[in-house]
């Protein structure tokens, strides 16, 4: 049986760096949408009026010093006790009145995250080099860790607790976002998307993300996820690469042992003999970490399973 939502804690997390501009606008959209929510906003060492102007409009401010948007959301999910969590930027761009639907959504369906994928007219708000770089980092990212979103990049999401505290959240800027899908992927939780309203930011607010530093952050997240995820096809591709190299470059040798039984470039037959030992080592290596992988996420999900469904009855 699910609880009415009017029984459930609900907090909305704002993560902020210099959003003077701004905040007040978000924190009257979803006190307006979500009127027994608890709003939070998380300075991040602003060095404008940002937390006076949070505080005067009614948010519960709070600091993080370690400078980049993932250690604001490690200690967001570590400190803020609540039975949904919906996060949002603090820039007055997310449509804060989606926010009931996408609780509700959240607990019609007993899901652990639903994503508010973005949808914006306005070219300003959502810059091609951002929407192509969203649509080739979700393309990558279903291709590694199988079903994916079509928004990987949203920061506005809606989350259950056994969601926010079994996730480990280790990075520290806007990868966050990819750290918390592939969390969502990797212990199969049930999840879903719902298109909602992107807007521009208000006059006087500017974009923290940097197009080229933050893709290559988030690029390297990735490849790190997936070495960590998938050993057996990080460490098995690497060793299928070396051994083919060795296959190429040992098959003249080969054919010139037959034909007179001599093998005329002793170097390139040492170098085929470590690069075919390199491979066989890459390949148990990632069996080995395969293993250790899998007793990982059977701790993670069981630790996960510890927590009620979003909304159930304790």
């Amino acid at each position: 049986m699910l609880l009415p939502v009017s029984t459930l804690r609900i907090a909305v997390l704002l993560p902020c760096y210099n959003e003077e501009a701004a905040i007040a606008q978000t924190v009257a959209g979803f006190r307006l949408a979500l009127p027994d929510a608890a709003i939070y906003v998380y300075d991040n060492n602003s060095q404008d009026r940002t937390c006076e102007v949070a505080r005067a409009a009614g948010a519960i401010v709070r600091t993080e010093r370690m400078q980049g948007k993932g250690h604001v959301v490690r200690r967001m999910f570590a400190d803020i006790e609540a039975d949904i969590y919906v996060m949002a930027d603090g820039d007055a761009t997310y449509d804060a009145s989606a926010a009931p639907e996408l609780v509700r959504r959240l607990l019609d369906e007993q899901l652990d995250m639903v994503v508010g994928a973005r949808r914006s007219a306005i070219e300003e708000a959502y810059r091609r080099g951002h929407r192509l770089g969203n649509r080739l980092f979700t393309g990558l990212l279903a291709s590694l860790f199988g079903r994916t979103f079509t928004d990987i990049f949203s920061g506005y999401r809606v989350f259950s607790r056994r969601f926010v505290k079994s996730f480990p959240a280790l990075s520290r800027g806007f990868e966050t976002e990819t750290e918390i899908s592939v969390h969502a992927l990797e212990l199969a939780m049930p999840v879903g998307e719902i298109v909602t309203d992107y807007g521009a930011r208000p006059e006087g607010s500017q974009s923290k993300l940097s197009t080229y530093r933050d893709g290559w952050r988030i690029m390297k997240t990735i490849l790190h996820l997936f070495r960590i995820e998938r050993p057996v096809l990080f460490y098995g591709g690497f060793g299928l690469f070396l051994a083919l190299v060795g296959l190429v470059l040992g098959l003249p040798l080969a054919i010139t042992y037959a034909q007179t039984g001599l093998v005329p470039r002793f170097p390139t037959a040492i170098l085929i003999t470590g690069l075919m030992i390199v491979a066989a080592l890459s390949f148990a290596v990632g069996l080995i970490l395969d293993t250790v992988v899998r007793g990982r996420r059977e701790n993670r999900r069981l630790f996960y399973l510890s927590f009620p469904a979003p909304g159930a009855e304790r």
